[in-house]
């Protein structure tokens, strides 16, 4: 499909998703967050898709917020039903079945940092900055920040950066737990694509059993110990589970098929 607001591209199994408004800061209005939901529901139905790399244009801003000028005029029930929306979709992303990592190229402000902490892990150069301004314009975080933040870096910084709008470095970012990895600019979608191919050469049905059994820990009602247990006895149902102990047994490289 041809987006307006996204470029894709297949490389070896790995979709790169690349927010294209460089003019914006790669600010999310309407018309992006609808594209992203649809990249990705098709995105994780393609079997061709094996992992995805998320990044916005140019070098200042992987993205830089919500697109403010949208908010102006809109009711409370509005305003909800936005936040409902992203809510849906960054959870979407971050209970998906393939590995999702961003690669935070600049500015992560906002909904660019909700959006970043929807992704399974974190890539950030060396001049991506965090931060959830929302205070300054008498707003809160909308899209899951509130939630995620604390999951990421703990209660007590994380109220901090919320009330004080406060920016954080790659590097504060990277000692907080919040991104993974720090390189170089230039580095950037490198080690973006190093991370995934070690990933993409471990069994899928594996990979996504543990992106539910993660997300599960921090899902209300639901008990991951019992999601871990439920996952643990569906692995030995598998095709890659029998490949894996043979070829461990046999001293040999398995080769996984994601059955």
């Amino acid at each position: 499909m041809k987006f307006e607001n996204l470029l894709t591209e297949l490389e070896n199994g790995i979709l790169i998703i690349t927010i294209n408004r460089p003019d914006k800061l790669n600010a999310l209005n309407e018309k992006t967050v609808d594209e992203i939901e649809i990249a990705f529901k098709d995105a994780f139905s393609d079997s061709n898709v094996k992992a995805i790399i998320l990044t916005g244009a140019g070098q200042k801003s992987f993205v830089a917020g919500a697109d403010i000028a949208e908010f102006i005029g809109r009711s409370v029930e509005g305003a909800i039903q936005i936040a409902q929306k992203g809510h849906d979709i960054f959870k979407s992303i971050e209970t998906g079945s393939k590995p999702v990592v961003a690669a935070v190229n600049g500015f992560a402000l906002g909904g660019g940092c909700e959006l970043s902490m929807a992704c399974h892990l974190r890539v950030a150069s060396e001049n991506a900055k965090f931060g959830q301004p929302e205070v300054n314009l008498g707003l809160i975080a909308g899209y899951g920040g509130t939630q995620r933040l604390i999951q990421y870096i703990g209660k007590t910084k994380a109220m901090e950066l919320h009330m004080t709008a406060d920016m954080i470095t790659a590097q504060e970012a990277l000692s907080l737990g919040l991104v993974n990895y720090v390189v170089p600019q230039d580095q950037l979608i490198a080690k973006c694509k190093e991370l995934l191919a070690k990933i993409t050469s471990k069994p899928p049905l594996s990979i996504s059993a543990v992106i539910n059994c993660v997300n599960a820990y921090f899902e209300e009602g639901v008990d991951g110990f019992k999601t871990e247990v439920s996952e643990f006895g569906k692995c030995f149902g598998t095709e890659d589970f029998k490949e894996g102990t043979s070829a461990f047994i046999e001293k040999r490289k398995a080769v996984f098929k994601g059955k």
